[in-house]
């Protein structure tokens, strides 16, 4: 299926429903198709043709949502661009792929001619007044005529968009996906993640894929998108209340900023039906107090990665009801399949902590002019992930640690996330990350940077004894450093890269 259907069935079934919210601006089904399809003709008249790619650099906003439609309305490809990379990074991925075309708002034309090679026709989609030698995005809606959909010839194995992942070592690489790749059907029916008719709350970066994803399964089962520039705390809680908004996708750190809120008690959010949450583990303590804020809403976790477009496991709402395995990332969605391999690509025993690899018709076509990378992901018709982890007699996958964040201490297999969990039940710990630094005597050690919550002090042998009592006592932190916020990336990740690097040069203050 082509992901324009949606849209044409809204236009069919519910022209006069609302379809956006963004500030001050709420514009019915047909409006916005309206401006989608002027969009798309705007775009044709720019020189754009079927299968050629189109970039956005930009804050969330309603007009991300006509971008992405009208974009695919005339058969083009999307790019949506980190907004968090530096302009090197910025620029890598739209020469890589080659964009016609690259859409900007207010927060980042200022960097358009700082680009090495800037695309041949840049839009100023911003409230501001429009750069000189940029296109204005109203002025185009106002001026060009409407285009048509570009249905004839297309199938949904047409290139959908080149979403950019990596970056932190070497160059980005562009993930390919497909209209069929992306097409949600799968987690839709394995979740039930929207509300039919129910109104999706966007404040994680619509740059992202797995907010896009859920952004098409709205657009599925029809609905509202009500879009915030951003994640803030106060103005997600004023969004819930004031819009009554039902479904919405955050991560756990953006959870964990909600429950911590003063002024969370405050607010009415008993609108909320259902909580995507995934990109990095969530602590069991912080979940726990997550479902005790929000009653009678379903959390779902959904484990997978970009090139998986994005999911490719869940935990539904009534296994987090049974509060049997709220540690596991729940069994394969509809659209896919799971195993566990060994190094040589063989299914490993239940129980068995291997290589986690996914098959289905949303995994990526590869990656953008990279044939080797791309061989070596997708290997006999399944995605080798790099993550580790196994799966228990009734199909449950368990994420365990990134393969390459393992920490091997004096011999022994450490997952990061065990400790992580481990250390964030302890009542003066808000958030933490777990690492391997080199180590002379351990090879590697076990190294803990926690934040505290307001008020409170612990030192390392507090820490030690706690996790000691809930983990192996050779898993415990042999270092630990007191920090006031972890870095994330603009998906709420924390970057242990980041993290890794603060270590370097530091001197050695563990414990023997």
């Amino acid at each position: 299926m082509l992901l324009t259907q949606s849209l044409r069935r809204m236009l069919q079934q519910s022209p006069d429903a609302p379809l956006t919210v963004c500030g001050t601006r709420a514009r019915t089904v047909r409006a916005s198709a309206d401006r989608i399809a002027r969009l798309a003709g705007a775009l044709r008249d720019l020189g754009v043709r079927p299968g050629d790619r189109v970039a956005m650099l930009a804050r969330n906003s309603d007009r991300y949502h006509e971008y992405l439609f009208a974009t695919w309305w005339i058969g083009a490809a999307v790019v949506p661009v980190n907004i968090r990379w530096s302009t090197q990074e910025i620029s890598y991925s739209l020469r890589d792929c080659g964009a016609e075309v690259l859409f900007v708002d207010d927060a980042f034309a200022d960097l358009v001619p700082r680009l090495d090679t800037p695309p041949t026709a840049v839009v100023h989609c911003g409230d501001a007044p429009t750069p000189d030698g940029m296109h204005g995005y109203e002025d185009l809606i106002a001026s060009a005529t409407p285009a048509p959909a570009s249905d004839a010839g297309q199938s949904g194995d047409d290139l959908a968009g080149v979403f950019y992942t990596g970056g932190t070592s070497g160059t980005p690489k562009g993930v390919m996906l497909s209209h069929t790749n992306i097409s949600a059907l799968g987690s839709q029916a394995s979740g039930q993640i929207a509300v039919s008719g129910g109104r999706m709350l966007h404040s994680a970066p619509m740059f992202h894929l797995a907010d896009l994803a859920l952004w098409n399964v709205q657009n599925l089962v029809g609905g509202t998108h009500v879009i915030l520039p951003g994640f803030e705390p106060q103005a997600v809680l004023a969004a819930i209340q004031r819009h009554r908004t039902t479904s919405a996708l955050l991560v756990p750190t953006m959870i964990q900023a909600l429950v911590d809120h003063p002024s969370l008690p405050q607010h009415d959010l008993s609108s909320m039906r259902s909580i995507v949450y995934g990109a990095s583990p969530m602590p069991e303590a912080v979940l726990r107090r997550a479902m005790r804020a929000f009653p009678g809403v379903d959390f779902i976790q959904a484990y997978g990665m970009t090139e998986a477009a994005p999911i490719a496991t869940l935990l539904t709402g009534a296994d987090h009801a049974s509060g049997r395995r709220l540690r596991s990332a729940g069994r394969a969605a509809a659209h896919g399949e799971v195993k566990i391999v060994d190094p040589t690509g063989r299914e490993v025993e239940r129980g068995t902590v291997g290589e986690i690899a996914l098959r289905g018709d949303h995994i990526m076509r590869g990656y953008w002019g990279k044939p080797e990378e791309s061989a070596t992901a997708l290997r006999q018709g399944w995605l080798h992930t790099g993550d580790g982890g196994y799966m228990d007699q009734d199909g449950y996958v368990f994420v365990v640690d990134r393969i390459k964040d393992m920490i091997i201490s004096g011999g022994e297999n450490v997952y990061s996330t065990e400790v992580e969990n481990a250390i964030a039940q302890h009542p003066a710990v808000t958030s933490c990350a777990v690492i391997g630094v080199p180590d002379a005597d351990w090879g590697e050690r076990v190294h803990a940077v926690i934040v505290l919550r307001e008020g409170h002090t612990l030192t390392m042998e507090e820490i030690r004894r706690h996790t000691k009592s809930l983990i192996a006592g050779y898993k415990a932190p042999r270092s630990v450093e007191f920090v006031t916020a972890l870095p994330l990336s603009p998906a709420g990740k924390i970057l242990k890269r980041e993290l890794r690097a603060s270590q370097r040069g530091h001197g050695d203050s563990s414990v023997r």
